[in-house]
């Protein structure tokens, strides 16, 4: 078998732009190529900037993520994902293959049940909120999104005529199919109609591109004008991409929609830790509760495992009357 040619950066570049541009050769996402960046800064950082990290390796990375369990008590997510950017950095920029043993403080992980509002909390936080936030928030717990599932959704995923909504490069690079709720199902329409008029106008004004994957964008010259590629949410002005410098209008900012769930949180009265990712445990909470098979629930959350659909079997309500105490049954023998 033929082996594969293995990237390499230009060692011309400073170190940081070398991971840039082999995390852009991987199609990595932006948000992911700062979080990387930033844990690689913060590792060279901890070890005050005197050894190049070519020079550092399994005691120096073991140090490194140690600290961050012992003294700043991180979760283990982010211990993982620390190391994961470690990881990154040393077999696929400085091409230094990393021991598989390696053997930090691990930081303690806590099987926490997740928060999940009941019906009547979902319609008091829902009846706080207004406009384009509350249709972005009934869509969270009306097809169980994530936050950034909702926030970078494309007026092409939205099948009216099928009632579903097309989820795709979600979490692991997933796509998944969920049902479109019919009670958002008019709202939706005609927020895409006002979106549609937003589009037309910047095509007059020259600017009515949108960001589009670059394999697409090579074999279809013209898509980044074509309507359906826009965003549902689009941001109300333009921007410059921060990687091509093309200004075009990209999707909303993330922090807009969770700052509406917690003020409308708060105006409702909620004592409980809500935020827009509360939605999507609720909906799988609530579709359990209605009878509805876990495997179906674990296809339209998009779980790989259902033991990780399993985990909403503990937090839903559950009928305990019909559970008879075996001291009412011996009598009945």
């Amino acid at each position: 078998m033929e082996n594969k040619i293995k990237f390499r950066p230009n060692p011309n570049l400073r170190l940081m732009d070398q991971v840039r541009q082999v995390l852009r050769y991987h199609h990595y996402s932006l948000r992911t190529e700062k979080t990387y960046c930033d844990w690689i800064a913060r590792f060279i950082r901890f070890h005050k900037c005197q050894i190049h990290p070519s020079q550092m390796g399994k005691n120096e990375i073991e140090a490194f993520l140690s600290n961050l369990a012992t003294d700043l008590k991180v979760s283990s997510s982010t211990q993982r994902q620390a190391l994961n950017a470690i990881i990154f950095l040393y077999r696929q920029v400085l091409d230094i293959e990393v021991s598989d043993q390696l053997e930090p403080i691990k930081a303690r992980k806590y099987n926490r049940p997740p928060v999940v509002m009941t019906k009547n909390e979902v319609r008091k936080v829902l009846q706080n909120m207004s406009d384009t936030h509350l249709l972005m928030a009934k869509l969270l717990y009306g097809c169980g999104l994530r936050l950034m599932e909702c926030v970078q959704l494309r007026v092409l995923d939205v099948d009216f005529d099928r009632n579903l909504v097309y989820v795709r490069g979600a979490k692991g690079g997933k796509d998944r199919v969920v049902n479109l709720p019919v009670n958002v199902k008019e709202e939706l329409k005609n927020h895409i109609a006002r979106v549609k008029d937003l589009h037309d106008k910047d095509i007059l004004d020259g600017c009515g591109e949108v960001y589009i994957p670059e394999a697409l964008a090579r074999k279809y010259p013209n898509a980044a004008k074509e309507f359906r590629w826009k965003y549902v949410f689009p941001s109300r002005d333009l921007s410059a991409d921060p990687r091509s410098g093309i200004r075009r209008r990209h999707h909303v900012l993330e922090s807009g929609l969770q700052k509406a769930v917690k003020t409308a949180v708060e105006k409702s009265g909620i004592t409980k830790k809500v935020s827009c990712h509360t939605f999507r445990h609720s909906f799988a909470t609530h579709l359990l509760e209605n009878g509805i098979n876990i495997r179906i629930v674990q296809e339209l959350m998009g779980h790989s495992d259902v033991k990780t659909t399993e985990i909403y079997t503990h937090v839903m309500e559950k009928d305990i009357s019909r559970a008879l105490s075996p001291i009412d049954s011996l009598w009945e023998v």
